[in-house]
């Protein structure tokens, strides 16, 4: 089960209906909601959802005409996880489900566009939701009418669902419950009316704007049970796109970054170094691999590439689900975790040595402090941090819809986030803290970014507190990241027992989350620094970091080079 990556509730649920386990296993899985109070795994829900596809028929290809029995795969990690999944409610057995938002990436041939029109057409008609409104999302006209046909036909072709449903030219209507299915290509019409019980998105990666995908997911919060699914393959990696804030949020739910029992996603691709032309790495991508698609279609695609650098890119991203321009973590979240440490008393640190750093980013977002309070020569290198943040209160709604509301429920809640009033950041409040920290901690020197100097920084300095500026090009910034980078492993290695936190950071989950987002930008000489442009999502607690470690580092010497600030210039 560990290998396949299926919990012990699905693997009971397949051993017991005599379905096949699957034998390839997605890429990543975010947990299925066993955790939460009073979860229960329904057979009956499953049975329920597997019936309903049944009772449709293929309407394409050699099985035209069959019934349509999903494949083990995407039972086991897509129909059963969401459908089965239930704690008490009001449904109308009592419960209901507890996956709100669900996502399959899969390369292209997977049998998709099937799975996604037998849920649009179960959520319609065999949910026992009434009036259920259920809408695909199509981001033109013309793709709506793609996305529809597809459905309209397999709701024709069923036997079982004459007299029942009503297919028409842009709508399916189940009349006995008063529920409809249609497509929809803009947010207007996503809001017009809306009181949602399903939303399909199909191809979520063809999505540039997020509106329309928003208006869907913010469309059901009146109904008890509702369900957006969300079927794509993979982009070209493109930031900030809907796909890519789906998938960014989806990986960190998969490493532990946040917790959220209401979504779940599996993503099915190859490595970024397997072979792209080896039938291994193709079935290591495609679950369905040999059925569909075809051993000797992948062949035959894969030929195509070997001859052409943008063939090769679309085949990886189409057909191994590898975004074409994805970029490696630097820093390991496991990694960092195992240097959490206990936590960060501050009363311990009074009087020690600090080096600060200070990001005060854009004053409608977020501002991060650092201090590092070097270990003493007995526990060897290292350091232990402390981290403020701030964020003014107009920009913590925004902040919550990128952190599925853990800025206020978790990080202003247990005072790792000071929200200042307003809708810029307050930088007396922080002007005020230095201070304080200085007072209270033997402070060496800050540094900060000289972009962003301000008043702030002036005050700071006639308060008597040694202010330096920090370049943020690769002399400064590649020695101070890669010494993180040593520290975090260092501490991350050996047995357990006998690890040493070197850059204790006290399990600050808005540093964490900071680390997680970081994107790095790499000269040809290998030297590094941090890229705001590239990364998922705010990096400063990493800014401030580094401008603190290149001052523990540096130790009083050169900080800044003329040629990175551009004073020097030779014509």
């Amino acid at each position: 089960m560990r290998k396949l990556r299926l919990s012990p509730e699905v693997a009971a649920y397949l051993d017991a209906r005599d379905i096949p386990w699957p034998e390839i296993p997605p890429k990543i899985k975010t947990p299925e909601p066993s955790g939460v109070t009073d979860a229960a795994f329904s057979f009956a829900r499953v049975d329920r959802v597997l019936d309903a596809f049944s009772r449709l028929r293929h309407t394409q290809g050699p099985l035209a005409g069959q019934p349509l029995v999903p494949d083990p795969w995407q039972i086991a990690y897509f129909l059963a996880p969401v459908f089965g999944w239930i704690k008490p409610g009001g449904g109308r057995d009592g419960y209901v489900r507890i996956i709100r938002n669900a996502t399959l990436d899969v390369p292209r041939k997977n049998g998709k566009t099937t799975l996604c029109g037998g849920v649009a057409i179960y959520l319609t008609a065999a949910d026992g939701e009434a009036g259920a409104q259920v809408i695909a999302a199509a981001t033109t006209k013309d793709q709506a009418g793609f996305t529809f046909a597809p459905i309209k036909t397999l709701a024709e072709k069923a036997p079982a669902l004459r007299g029942h449903v009503k297919p028409f030219k842009e709508r399916i209507t189940h009349p006995r419950s008063g529920s409809y299915f249609q497509v929809i290509s803009s947010a207007a019409d996503a809001q017009h009316g809306a009181n949602l019980h399903g939303g399909i998105v199909d191809e979520l990666h063809v999505h540039k704007k997020g509106d329309l995908v928003e208006a869907i997911e913010t469309g059901t919060g009146s109904r008890e049970q509702p369900l957006i699914c969300k079927i794509t393959t993979a982009d070209d990696g493109k930031p900030q796109s809907p796909y890519s804030q789906n998938r960014e949020y989806l990986e960190k739910l998969a490493r532990g970054v946040f917790k959220d029992p209401t979504v779940y996603g599996v993503i099915f691709a190859a490595g970024d170094n397997d072979d792209p032309f080896s039938p291994e790495t193709w079935r290591k991508a495609n679950p369905g691999y040999g059925v569909s698609p075809k051993a000797d279609y992948l062949a035959s695609e894969a030929n195509k590439a070997k001859n052409s650098p943008v063939l090769l890119a679309r085949f990886k991203r189409l057909h191994l689900g590898i975004r074409t321009r994805q970029t490696t973590a630097f820093i390991q979240t496991k990694d960092w975790r195992m240097n959490s440490g206990g936590p960060i008393r501050e009363s311990d640190l009074a009087g020690r040595p600090a080096y600060g750093g200070l990001d005060l980013a854009s004053v409608s977002d977020l501002t991060a402090l650092c201090w590092l309070f070097p270990y003493s020569p007995e526990r060897g290198p290292g350091y232990d941090v402390l981290w403020r943040f701030w964020t003014p209160e107009d920009n913590l709604d925004a902040l919550d819809d990128r952190t599925a509301g853990r800025a206020s429920r978790d990080w202003v809640k247990n005072g790792w986030l000071t929200v200042t009033p307003g809708n810029v950041t307050d930088y007396g409040w922080v002007k005020a803290q230095i201070k304080k920290d200085a007072d209270t901690f033997d402070v060496q020197s800050v540094g900060f970014d000289r972009w962003n100097s301000s008043q702030l920084v002036t005050d700071l300095m006639d308060d008597g507190v040694n202010m330096v500026r920090v370049g943020q090009g690769y002399m400064s910034m590649s020695p101070a990241l890669k010494e993180v980078h040593r520290l975090v492993r260092m501490g991350a290695s050996g047995r357990p027992a006998d690890r040493v936190p070197r850059l204790r950071n006290g399990g600050n989950p808005v540093a964490l989350w900071c680390v997680d987002n970081l994107a790095v930008d790499m000269d040809p000489s290998g030297n590094v620094k941090p890229s705001k442009a590239n990364s998922a999502d705010k990096i400063d607690g990493v800014s401030a970091l580094c401008d603190a470690i290149y001052e523990a580092i540096s130790s009083g010497g050169v900080r800044e080079s003329t040629y990175e600030s551009d004073d020097l210039r030779v014509v």
